[in-house]
């Protein structure tokens, strides 16, 4: 008996939120509010989705376990708690340059592509443009 893999969801977006970091951008999480156990202040929510800043400065005592991500946060300059499961991470991209990954519903499938906060976050599935070199 195999036992299912673990998502890489959480793996990549802790590796891409310590990239931006590093190279001194601001990184952003798009979420999808309507997924159970979403915690987050309904007043922001846009179109069932709400952008969240994970900056080291914006998000106190911030988490990227496994399981979701937990901050403390000021919207409006009311202190929030967060919490957003992993499953309903949609992207993670740097607000300066727009690139990042973005996540699909159903398939633990990432891309390398710019993310444009005003888009809707699902990527087109495009056919692979590699070849066989002999």
């Amino acid at each position: 008996m195999t036992n299912p893999s673990r998502s890489k969801r959480p793996y990549l977006i802790r590796a891409m939120h310590e990239w931006m970091g590093d190279n001194g951008h601001t990184p952003h999480i798009v979420v999808d509010a309507s997924i159970d156990g979403v915690n987050v202040p309904r007043e922001h929510i846009k179109d069932g989705k709400i952008i969240l800043n994970i900056s080291d400065t914006a998000a106190h005592n911030l988490k990227l376990t496994n399981d979701g991500a937990s901050f403390r946060a000021r919207f409006s300059g009311v202190p929030f708690d967060v919490w957003v499961p992993m499953r309903s991470v949609l992207g993670i991209y740097a607000r300066e340059t727009g690139q990042g990954m973005i996540f699909s519903h159903d398939a633990e499938i990432a891309s390398g592509q710019r993310v444009d906060p005003g888009d809707d976050v699902e990527a087109p599935r495009k056919r692979a443009h590699l070849k066989v070199v002999k």
